[in-house]
């Protein structure tokens, strides 16, 4: 299928400023997101979808394409959220790269700035297609422009073709997906659909419903500064203590040496001086059973040490999000139309666990079980990010699929 804007339409998202921001208390938690939504909200009442939305107390933009038929299909949803990552977003200036060479990518000569195939070796996987990079000092968004391309290309594409049968198809845009708040507040009731589908993934064929169970626990240690000429019986220094408190943890239960349904710890951040210190731990695991057990090893750490050192820490631990598949596991419908839909599309489906989270994580707990569907890009969040435009109408492609499939 042909997508004749979808080069120009992502070219101008992602040049839309849109970061995301964890220390900001408002939702959403910048005011270029709801500048976003509005610019979005214009371009679909251009292609006359109905029920256009623009929810300004939870900042989601909904709209619906009615069904063609009468026919029994599933009521449908494609979701993306509009901010970008926790990078610099000041200058973004893409660059189309067409029939690449397969070779290493000057992205920035006056700044010496090379994606190389010997630290990118998957590079190698797009010869010959269109690439979309950075210029090397900013991230290029398409985490997740790139998914509201496809599904805006997708739906103008249905709609220009009343000869596809489909069911009522149903679309979100919302905020803050990057801090993990948007969801919190998306309206599942109004959305009312049978299943949805996240376009938020990597890969061309990348096809994920299960995701982390996710929590974070933060300890906060008090010390006794004492002057170090008279500190012997007195100080209680909370560097030396986070030190020790960061020991107790496995040593190889971290991203870097876990990958698949491996769980692990992360010591996302931490501040320390003699008189007090706050260490942010994350934890993650697919397996529900060893998620609750490594969040009790987690308090069990804290009483350690304060069994050693009198009770200098307090801390506060928290869910974050659940694994969808314990959900999903229970009606794989929206999982089997999307895996057929991606093999109509041309592409072999990559059907592997999400090691993080989505926004499907937490609307498949709010009633509407939510895959999440690959949009075609790699290396995202940073001034290496690209994406494939051919890779991008797959997804757009695999979009109109599963209209097609989605049948009661």
């Amino acid at each position: 299928m042909k997508y004749e804007t979808m080069l120009e339409r992502f070219l101008g998202y992602v040049n839309f400023k849109s970061r995301s921001d964890v220390s900001s208390t408002t939702l959403p938690s910048t005011p270029e997101q709801k500048d976003f939504l509005r610019m979005l909200k214009g371009q679909l009442e251009e292609l006359n979808l109905k029920d256009i939305v623009l929810n300004e107390e939870n900042w989601f933009l909904t709209a619906t394409l009615p069904a063609n038929t009468d026919k029994p299909y599933d009521k449908i949803g494609f979701i993306s959220h509009v901010d970008t990552a926790d990078f610099n977003v000041e200058g973004i200036s893409p660059r189309v790269i067409e029939n690449y060479d397969g070779k290493d990518i000057v992205l920035n000569k006056e700044q010496n700035i090379v994606m190389t195939t010997e630290e990118f070796p998957n590079l190698h996987n797009y010869k010959g297609l269109t690439l979309i990079t950075t210029d090397g000092t900013t991230l290029l968004g398409a985490d997740d422009k790139a998914g509201i391309t496809e599904i805006v290309e997708a739906v103008k594409y249905l709609s220009e073709h009343p000869e596809i049968e489909h069911g009522e198809i149903r679309i979100a845009f919302g905020p803050d997906e990057e801090i993990g708040r948007g969801a919190d507040h998306f309206d599942a009731k109004g959305f009312a659909t049978d299943y949805a589908y996240t376009m938020d993934g990597g890969v061309l064929g990348e096809l994920q419903y299960e995701s982390f169970n996710a929590a974070q626990i933060t300890y906060k240690i008090t010390g006794v500064s004492v002057h170090p000429g008279t500190a012997k019986g007195k100080m209680k220094n909370a560097n030396m203590i986070a030190a020790e408190l960061a020991s107790l943890f496995p040593e190889k239960e971290v991203p870097e040496h876990t990958e698949g349904y491996e769980g692990f710890y992360l010591l996302h951040n931490m501040q320390a001086r003699i008189e007090e210190a706050e260490m942010v731990y994350i934890i993650r695991d697919h397996d529900k059973e060893k998620f609750l057990a490594r969040k009790k090893f987690a308090e069990e750490v804290a009483a350690k040490i304060n069994e050693k050192y009198g009770n200098v820490v307090e801390y506060e631990l928290y869910d974050q999000y659940y694994n969808m598949g314990d959900v999903i596991k229970e009606d794989k419908r929206c999982v089997d139309v999307a895996e057929q839909a991606i093999k109509n599309a041309g592409v072999t489906p990559i059907i592997i666990p999400i090691r993080g989270g989505t926004d499907g994580s937490k609307i498949s707990y709010m009633g509407i079980p939510t895959p999440n569907i690959f949009v075609g890009g790699e290396n995202f969040h940073g001034q290496y990010e690209f994406s494939c435009l051919e890779h991008m109408t797959k997804a757009a492609d695999t979009i109109v699929e599963i209209a097609k499939l989605a049948k009661k």
